[in-house]
């Protein structure tokens, strides 16, 4: 379940799943979960779990193969896919400043929630789920 800490459910889902995919609970070669499947399990919208393998695709820990789903990538696997694709400087700088954005704004996202936790008490559980 997202919980509402400021930061974004996108990435939380997004660390969920990477946490998930580094202690070996999803191993090199498994599928993801259906988007339904997550969907469910974290109670968000079905562009929210997008969102969240979007940033995985973009990690390169997971790949996507059209009909067939999202499966985990091996790391070896996925070094060979970056070294065999033609890169220009201009590739090479753009994609270092998205890593660093990517990396700034999930250090935001846990200082904005940790400011948040500290200065706003937990919510109380909601009888809707999803809400």
């Amino acid at each position: 379940m997202v919980k509402r800490t400021g930061r974004p459910g996108y990435l939380q889902i997004a660390d969920d799943l990477r946490q998930q995919i580094g202690d070996g609970r999803l191993p090199p070669g498994r599928s993801l979960p259906s988007t339904a499947r997550l969907r469910d399990e974290y109670e968000v919208s079905a562009g929210v779990v997008k969102a969240a393998i979007s940033v995985l695709r973009t990690e390169g820990l997971v790949i996507g193969q059209q009909g067939k789903g999202v499966f985990v990538r091996d790391k070896a696997d996925a070094r060979a896919a970056a070294q065999a694709t033609p890169s220009t400087v201009e590739g090479d700088a753009t994609t270092r400043q998205l890593t660093e954005v990517l990396a700034a704004v999930r250090d935001l996202g846990e200082r904005v929630a940790r400011i948040e936790r500290s200065v706003f008490p937990e919510p109380p559980p909601t009888d809707r789920p999803g809400k």
